[in-house]
């Protein structure tokens, strides 16, 4: 693997870091749950914190590096609005990631609620679902 390759950071630990000093947000396959047994072990542990729009499950385990799951039900609504609301998940946990910490998955399943919330709410209450799980690195609380 060479260093023009762009996919060795991801072995080396470092975080790669725009010019204005934000780490890498990019959501690739090595960064999300895939695996059913994964999703299954998050809802099995039984650590949860639910808020208006989405639920937060935690899973801790071999191989848990704040990868993120994401789950809509058809209780969300029809498929538009099910891909919608992933979208919305998924791109505030893009964007809070890395003020997370901790060797733990991150499953997020989506609420009816979503479907009318600001992009600001959806990250507010992501924030504030992951402070009471404990997730915020120090300082950011």
């Amino acid at each position: 693997m060479t260093a023009s390759s762009g996919s060795a950071f991801g072995m080396s630990g470092a975080k790669p870091v725009d010019s204005g000093g934000i780490p890498d947000q990019r959501l690739s396959r090595a960064r999300r749950l895939v695996r059913s047994v994964h999703f299954r072990e998050a809802y099995e542990q039984g650590r949860r914190w639910v808020g208006r729009y989405m639920v937060l499950w935690v899973r801790e385990g071999e191989g848990a590096t704040l990868r993120l799951g994401v789950v809509a039900s058809r209780k969300v609504g029809g498929a538009t609005h099910r891909v919608k609301a992933r979208r919305r998940l998924r791109e505030a946990y893009r964007q809070v990631r890395y003020r997370l910490r901790g060797p733990v998955d991150v499953v997020l399943v989506a609420r009816r609620a979503i479907r009318d919330a600001g992009h600001e709410d959806v990250l507010n209450e992501l924030l504030n679902l992951a402070g009471r799980a404990g997730l915020l690195r120090e300082g950011e609380e």
